[in-house]
């Protein structure tokens, strides 16, 4: 090999180590409030946050559905996907190597004429049209060696298996041989071949190492989608158990009301047909006893829903669990303190802000692929291996070749498209900053409306309570006076609805106070562990 061969790969194998164009990417840092409005609750564990509820049958579903659910299966997969992708990029930057082997047997037509001066060296050999000099020609050419015809000529440049050269009639331009496809005219030749074919895509300006940065971004955003979609699973399902929940409690004060309506509707009825009573009112009571009754059904099925819904969210079909959850169950008390933290905890734990980082991270890179492209591509394509007519021969020194060809591409007539295709990049990583922007400031949002909701429904709550509280009073009031006489069975069975009327708005409140604290946990990135 002459002296400057090793010079010149050396220089190319040296530039694969330069710059790396593209802008380097800095994750951003947004400023956020220091703390939430009014005061600034002490923050909790928010891994496991359902189970502050203390409902082993919430915790349980929770788990099936972390395990079955489909939703979350297929964002899994996609994580796997995108690490696998990322994978692929990666095999960019080191050589493509094939190995290759085969045997090759051609026959030469005996019709092809050669001219003279192709085998002699003679400017004054014709070929004629007669079949004299076709006979000729043939003769003479048979004279050149066998292997000349098939190309093992130890360069490899004949119809080998491995496709070197090739003297195909299909490719552009017509054969690339002058003998034919077969070879040497009326000769039959072999050709045995072992050997390695490497292409490596040089990256001197960092294209394919900015690639590889771009799918390495886009895996750890398919991580994040992955855990946005548990987060938004376990909220599901903790939302739907605890309004089924309630529409449980609900039918059973439902028909508790009824029963008392019932009774209170049959004292008037009594009273006008007996001449002391009011029949406008018998039709009043009438009508509140048909709409608690019209009430029933709307809760049963509030109730089979949300229960259908549990089922499809830990991966099973309608009513298999209906044996487990039709038994209502008494809620447990709240926790007494809330988890908020403080507002700059959002940025890593909510899986939303980090896809979107994720995301901004690869749009930054693709610019640096963009980039790449305006810059010389550098190649290094190399061939080695052993060729001989016979197997025999095929092991020896002799049958050796191989082939070095370092090349440049340059497409200097599409910078046009190129220089583009640049500020496309640039663009998208604009939107992908303000999507980023976007999430932070959505997740602040949600997390702010989830405390005043929370807040509210206390105050709600707490009112409702204290109804509770008086009407159960003055139920037991009402009873005592009819007990001694002083007072009739309508007057207690109006306390005992007015006590059933404030138990449904109770029992609602419950359901709503526990599904604004599931939204707050959701809106702070709760159900899963920081690494």
């Amino acid at each position: 090999m002459p002296a400057t061969k090793p010079v010149l790969i050396g220089l190319i194998l040296g530039a694969a180590a330069g710059c790396t164009v593209g802008p380097t990417y800095h994750p951003p840092a947004p400023n956020v409030p220091a703390q939430y409005s009014g005061a600034a609750p002490a923050g909790q564990s928010l891994e496991r946050w359902w189970t502050v509820f203390g409902d082993p049958e919430l915790q349980a579903l929770v788990e099936r559905g972390l395990r079955n659910n489909r939703d979350l299966q297929t964002a899994l997969s996609r994580v796997r996907v995108a690490r696998e992708q990322r994978t692929i990029a990666a095999a960019s930057l080191i050589p493509n190597l094939d190995a290759t082997s085969g045997y090759n047997r051609s026959l030469g037509s005996s019709n092809v004429i050669l001219p003279l001066s192709s085998l002699a060296g003679s400017s004054s050999g014709s070929s004629g049209s007669g079949g004299s000099t076709s006979k000729s020609s043939a003769t003479t050419g048979r004279a050149v060696s066998p292997e000349l015809a098939s190309g093992s000529d130890g360069g490899g440049t004949g119809s080998s298996p491995a496709g070197r050269g090739g003297t195909g009639a299909g490719q552009p331009g017509g054969p690339a041989s002058p003998f034919g496809e077969g070879g040497l005219p009326g000769v039959t030749t072999n050709l045995y071949q072992a050997g390695f074919d490497a292409v490596w895509e040089i990256d001197v300006f960092g294209g394919t190492r900015r690639q590889i940065e771009a799918a390495t971004a886009e895996a750890g955003a398919a991580e994040e989608a992955a855990r946005a979609a548990r987060v938004s699973l376990v909220a599901e399902i903790a939302e739907n158990y605890f309004q089924m929940r309630a529409a449980q409690l609900r039918v059973l004060i439902a028909r508790r009301n009824f029963t008392s309506q019932q009774s209170t509707l049959q004292i008037a009825d009594d009273k006008f047909k007996s001449g002391l009573g009011d029949e406008a009112n018998v039709a009043r009571l009438t009508a509140q006893l048909r709409t608690t009754q019209a009430g029933i059904p709307a809760l049963q099925t509030q109730e089979a829903t949300s229960r259908h819904q549990i089922e499809h969210l830990v991966g099973e079909f309608p009513d298999v669990l209906r044996s487990e959850l039709e038994s209502p169950l008494e809620l447990q008390p709240l926790p007494p303190t809330l988890p908020a933290g403080v507002p700059s905890d959002l940025l890593r734990r909510r899986p939303d802000i980090r896809q979107a980082e994720r995301e901004l991270a690869a749009a930054t890179a693709e610019i640096g692929v963009a980039t790449a492209q305006l810059f010389p591509q550098f190649s290094l394509t190399g061939s080695a291996g052993l060729d001989s007519s016979t197997l025999k021969n095929l092991p020896d020194w002799s049958s050796r070749y191989y082939s070095i060809a370092p090349g440049i591409r340059w497409p200097i007539l599409e910078w046009g498209r190129l220089h583009a295709q640049v500020r496309v990049e640039n663009e998208q990583q604009q939107q992908s900053l303000l999507a980023y922007q976007n999430a932070v400031a959505l997740a602040l949002k949600d997390v702010e409306d989830a405390l005043v909701r929370y807040r509210a429904e206390m105050e709600r709550h707490a009112a409702l309570a204290s109804a509770v509280e008086q009407s159960q009073r003055a139920e037991m009031l009402e009873s005592q006076t009819y007990a001694s006489g002083l007072s009739d069975e309508l007057a207690t069975l109006d306390a005992d609805r007015t006590v059933y009327q404030s138990q449904d708005a109770l029992a609602q409140s419950d359901v709503a106070l526990r599904t604004d604290l599931v939204s707050l946990y959701k809106a702070l990135g709760g159900g899963w562990e920081i690494n």
